[in-house]
């Protein structure tokens, strides 16, 4: 699903160990020694959600996105929960699908069509403000280095190209995930599987493709504000990898949420092509659909596994509120 779209803050001695001394870059940018945990990791506890009656069971993992890179998860606690489910709802994602195959993900949608560049054949010095062009050639400069393909794509590429090449050179990944081990899980127990999407489909693509080449893209903001995260919240960004892997709770509430790509999001939802495909009410009716399918499991199964991005989990709009709004008990891992 999209990714999903930042403050600096001390790493904890517990989540992150000592500080190692803070260098500076020529390129003006303060730097430190990527400081995150390696090697087999217990990751979060799970939330539980019981029902009134107390008879029912929703065990939900909440996930994050980087992670440390060289982090093996121990899947322990899940393994043991889904050995006793009656059945798992995997993550809830957006689909969209065109006559040449299925892609995940609302991201996903120009990557496929092969549009990275802008339409009109400007560069990103022609389209950006020169205070923005000056701050991504520091950052360019330090992550990418003298690629100049990138100097064509358009700003909300640019960034993405920028933010993947950041986070493997702090010992990130954005790809890594849960997915491999509770696939084991399921293979190994046989529970029900429910997959919670929602579904963009595409009947003829031909006209589509015309479409979005000919698209200009809102997406300036998209491209400050992922400027904004590599520059003032790598500290946190690498904090918040090690509280996830180390299971440190209280950590991961006190730090900023993860970057949801809001702005470059929206740049999408609100052009005249995400508009007409449906994409700005996609992540609301899917929210839906989970609470739905949530609800449905506790009603029905003793045991429930879910797993969801810890962002959509937490806060007042969360899921686990939602769930206690509705008579649920709602326990924390560290409680």
């Amino acid at each position: 699903m999209q990714k999903s779209v930042w403050l600096v803050v001390l790493f904890s001695a517990a989540v992150a160990g000592p500080l190692h001394a803070q260098n500076a870059m020529q390129d003006g940018i303060r730097t430190e020694a990527p400081v995150v945990v390696e090697g087999e990791q217990p990751g979060p506890g799970l939330w539980l959600v019981r029902s009134p009656d107390h008879q029912h069971e929703l065990y939900i993992l909440g996930t994050l996105s980087p992670l440390p890179a060289k982090m093996q998860w121990q899947s322990k606690q899940m393994d043991r929960v889904i050995a006793n489910a009656q059945e798992v709802i995997r993550p809830p994602y957006v689909s969209f699908s065109v006559d040449v195959g299925w892609f995940k993900g609302l991201m996903l949608l120009p990557k496929m069509l092969g549009a990275r560049k802008n339409p009109d054949g400007k560069t990103l010095q022609e389209t950006v403000s020169p205070k923005s062009y000056a701050r991504w050639q520091v950052l360019k400069a330090r992550y990418i280095g003298g690629d100049g393909g990138v100097e064509k794509w358009r700003p909300l590429f640019a960034a993405q190209e920028l933010y993947k090449e950041a986070m493997k050179k702090q010992g990130l990944d954005s790809g890594k995930s849960v997915t491999e081990q509770m696939n084991k899980a399921i293979e190994t127990y046989h529970p029900a599987v429910t997959v919670v999407k929602e579904e963009i489909k595409v009947t003829d693509v031909k006209p589509l493709l015309k479409e979005w080449s000919k698209t200009t893209l809102d997406d300036l903001a998209c491209f400050d504000n992922t400027m904004t995260q590599l520059e003032a919240n790598i500290d946190a960004m690498r904090a918040r990898a090690n509280a996830w892997a180390t299971g440190d709770i209280a950590g991961l509430r006190t730090l900023p949420p993860a970057y949801q790509w809001e702005a470059c999001i929206n740049a999408l939802n609100e052009s005249g092509i995400g508009k007409r495909l449906g994409f700005g009410d996609s992540e609301k009716k899917l929210r839906g659909k989970w609470m739905a399918a949530a609800e449905a499991a506790l009603a029905k199964n003793t045991v429930t596994f879910a797993v969801v991005p810890i962002n959509s989990l937490l806060g007042e709009q969360g899921y686990l509120a939602k769930l206690q709004a509705k008579g649920n008990t709602v326990i924390a891992p560290d409680e």
